[in-house]
């Protein structure tokens, strides 16, 4: 079979196999999506297991007030080097979230992590996905679902 390297995505040529596949896993290295991670917090409870890592909220007091993962604990960006060391534990993987995909806040947590010597990996997708999937969202007034966006998960049954 011929490929003909005409219409703009095939441009550039497409990797070999063999690189695409060190590309992509290097890349799962680095991140995780909203529904992994709910499907994980969720085995865990049906399990009455430790899901194996800590999901970190890196927004601003007002927005983890907002709504938060129910489970994840509040440590904003700018106060990782200092508190990062005592509320966590460098065994356990750490999972950064912040806002959305339009934010990099997560990125810059996760950073700010790795520097002080944690394993981690960002949540692709944020709180913003997290609502959109319909997943519970704790606020001081309890834990809520909103409608799942239709335009970014199935509905559950």
């Amino acid at each position: 079979m011929t490929i003909t390297m005409t219409t703009a995505p095939l441009r550039v040529p497409p990797a070999d196999p063999e690189a695409a596949a060190n590309y992509f896993r290097t890349k799962l290295a680095f991140h995780t999506d909203v529904s992994d991670v709910a499907a994980a917090i969720d085995a865990a409870k049906a399990m009455n297991a430790d899901k194996g890592f800590v999901l970190l909220d890196s927004r601003n007091a007002a927005s983890w007030e907002q709504g938060h993962v129910p489970g994840a604990i509040h440590l904003p960006r700018p106060e990782i080097t200092k508190r990062a060391p005592e509320l966590l534990d460098k065994d356990v993987p750490v999972v950064t979230y912040c806002w959305g995909p339009g934010c990099d806040g997560a990125m810059k947590a996760a950073l700010a992590l790795a520097e002080l010597g944690f394993r981690v990996k960002e949540m692709l997708g944020g709180m913003e996905y997290w609502i959109r999937e319909g997943l519970p969202v704790e606020t001081a007034a309890g834990v809520a679902r909103q409608p799942i966006d239709p335009l970014t998960a199935p509905a559950h049954p």
